[in-house]
Order: C-alpha cells, then sequence, then structure tokens
C-alpha cells in the first residue's frame, strides 16, 4: 500500500506498507500471508474475482489485536498514518475525522477487494503531464488525486477518500476554455475581489451553456421540421473545431510568464509553503458535501497552476486551499490500453463509489 506523506508536507516522497505476500512453491502450488498487523506474517488467502480483480481474507485476525485493545490500536494507526498523537491536534472536529476514517478502514482486517486503475494517458496539448498527485484536504489530511484531461476539461478524480467525498468521485473539474486574469498581489489579498472575478466567470460559464442547449433544441426542431437524419457535418463538427481552438489556446499558455501568487486574507491552508508565484489560472468547479457523501454539490473556484509537478485549488464557498504536489513513484504497466479504456475505468470507479 502507498501511503501519502504526514499531513501538510506534500513534497515529501509516498510511504510503502506490505499488505500481504505470496510465496511460489513447486508444483504450482503457492502460499499466501498476510502482513498486517504488528504480530508478523500469517496465513491469508487470495481470490480472483475476475479480469483485473482480486481479493484478499486474513485467516487469523487475532494477529492484527494488540494487547492495549483498541485505544493502543488507534494511537498505533496515528503515529503510522499522521505521525503524531491525538494531544497534538487540538481542533475537536478533525480529531473527530480523524476517529471516523480509523473506525472505518480498521474493521476490514485487511479482508479487500482490488481493482485495476490506469495512469491516465497524455497528449502533447496538454497543460502538464497528467497523473497521481498528493493533495492537502483541511482536517481530512492528505489524499491522492489522479489528473486527467478531456479536450477543454481537466479532471481530478480522487483515488483516496474521505468521510465526506468517497474515492472515485471528481474533486475538482478545470475549465480550460476559460482562463482567469488574476489581480495584481495587492488586490489579490482581497477575498471580495477574488470572488467577484470567479462569480463573473461562473455567469459567464452558466450563460454559455443556456445558449449551446438551446441551439441544439433548435437545431433539433429544424431536423424534425425537415424529416431528415443528422448530417455529419452538423453539430459534432462544429464542437471538433471548437475543441480544436481550445486546444490551440490552451498549448499557447502552456508555458506563460510567471506571475506573483498569494493567498487572499481569510483563505485557510494547511500548507503555509505554497509557491509564491503561478504560471496561469483557470476557473473551475470543486465538489463538496456533507459526511457519508449527503447533499453533494459543485462550488466555484481557481485551478492555479505552479509549475510541471504543482498545482492549487481555492473552494470559494469553504474560504480553503488545497496544494497538490505529483506523485515521483515509477508504476509498472499502469499506461491504459486506450483513451477509451481509461474513460471506462473512471466511470466505474465513480459507480462503486456512488
Amino acid at each position: 500500500m502507498y501511503l501519502p506523506p504526514h499531513d501538510p508536507h506534500v513534497d515529501d516522497p509516498m510511504r510503502f506498507k506490505p499488505l500481504f505476500r505470496i510465496h511460489l512453491m513447486e508444483r504450482k502450488c503457492a502460499t499466501v500471508e498476510c502482513m498486517y498487523g504488528h504480530k508478523g506474517p500469517h496465513n491469508g488467502h487470495i481470490q480472483i474475482v475476475k479480469k483485473d480483480e482480486f481479493s484478499t481474507k486474513c485467516n487469523q485476525t487475532d494477529h492484527h489485536r494488540m494487547s492495549g485493545g483498541r485505544q493502543e490500536e488507534f494511537r498505533t494507526w496515528l503515529r503510522e498514518e499522521w505521525g503524531r498523537t491525538l494531544e497534538d491536534i487540538f481542533h475537536e472536529h478533525m480529531q473527530e475525522l480523524i476517529l471516523m476514517k480509523f473506525i472505518y478502514t480498521s474493521q476490514y482486517d485487511n479482508c479487500l477487494t482490488y481493482r485495476r486503475i490506469y495512469l491516465p494517458p497524455s497528449s502533447p496539448d496538454d497543460l502538464i503531464q497528467p497523473g497521481l498527485f498528493k493533495g492537502t484536504y483541511g482536517s481530512h489530511g492528505l489524499e491522492i488525486v489522479m489528473l486527467s484531461f478531456h479536450g477543454k476539461k481537466a479532471k481530478g478524480t480522487k483515488i483516496t477518500g474521505d468521510p465526506n467525498i468517497p474515492a472515485g468521485q471528481q474533486t475538482v473539474e478545470i475549465d480550460l476554455a476559460h482562463p482567469l486574469q488574476l489581480p495584481d498581489v495587492e488586490n489579490l489579498r482581497d477575498f471580495s475581489e477574488l470572488s467577484r472575478i470567479v462569480l463573473e466567470v461562473q455567469e459567464q460559464v452558466r450563460r454559455e451553456e443556456q445558449e449551446r442547449e438551446q441551439r441544439q433544441e433548435e437545431e433539433e426542431h429544424s431536423q424534425q421540421a425537415a424529416s431528415q437524419p443528422a448530417s455529419p457535418l452538423g453539430g459534432e463538427g462544429a464542437e471538433g473545431e471548437e475543441t480544436a481552438a481550445g486546444a490551440e489556446g490552451t498549448t499557447q499558455d502552456k508555458a506563460p510568464a510567471s506571475q506573483p501568487f498569494v493567498l487572499p486574507m481569510g483563505v485557510i491552508s494547511r500548507n503555509e509553503d505554497y509557491p509564491r508565484t503561478c504560471r496561469i489560472c483557470f476557473y473551475g468547479t470543486g465538489l463538496i458535501a456533507g459526511h457519508g457523501f449527503t447533499s453533494p454539490e459543485r462550488t466555484p473556484g481557481v485551478f492555479v497552476l505552479f509549475d510541471d509537478d504543482r498545482f492549487g485549488f481555492i473552494w470559494l464557498e469553504l474560504k480553503s486551499f488545497s496544494l497538490y504536489s505529483r506523485i515521483k513513484v515509477s508504476f509498472q504497466n499502469a499506461q491504459a490500453p486506450s483513451r477509451e479504456a481509461f474513460d471506462e475505468m473512471l466511470k466505474n470507479i465513480q459507480s462503486l463509489a456512488t
């Protein structure tokens, strides 16, 4: 299992923790050992469920228990997961979220189902190289997000989740057709000024979507009136031209001059060591929800590209900032066989989460 570094140090390397191992024997036999817990390897089981999916089961879960009971298990987990004790965490809401995560994750006792994920395919027009990133999520700590590009959109999909937004959900969506021109640093410190800029773009996006829907309805009505099938050079061709133009614009903006950057007053950041210059910003939306993924909604925000390996997102409604840093681990055999296979995988992990 690859674990993120301790919160909020997003630039630190990932941590590695073995969960099971397989001993291959003669005559095509094998033994499986569970590595979970602190009492050494013990008997386990692996089952191949179907293509790209398998399950693990521990046959001796008593090896996961500690003499001090659940309290000792929680303290040990807290040191490993967060690198601190509960006494070091003064925020009551954060303590509650950490306890929820411990209860949720420890109940499985390494009886887990694994499904293959692909790394996102890349294109020369991409803003930066897509891939996996560590991100700060307030009191939830660090989480893993997959950044992928889809024409005029970029998506950040959660690979690890929390009590509010589960893994598989699209945590941020970036609208590459709507770059944001930030004010100078002094005016950027004023949150109301940034909010005004973002909400103006949000209204513009809403109007464009309404106009697009209206054009589609008019085209459908005219086609029905003419009783003719849709022309292959109709709406799809126009959309293709628009996408190409958007891609061209993105390419031109890939390496603009850096501009000073500072978080507005009142915006909370777990990591104050964020870059003070950025390349470009875009309008985007972030997914927020209550505990248990209740009442989810997409809210406006700002995607900030710092460099090839770091970006940020300002959650306007939460007055919060997430900093993301690239995971530089090399994963073997993780490339998607095709764009279609990658898109299908994204749909599948989102459906599992819901």
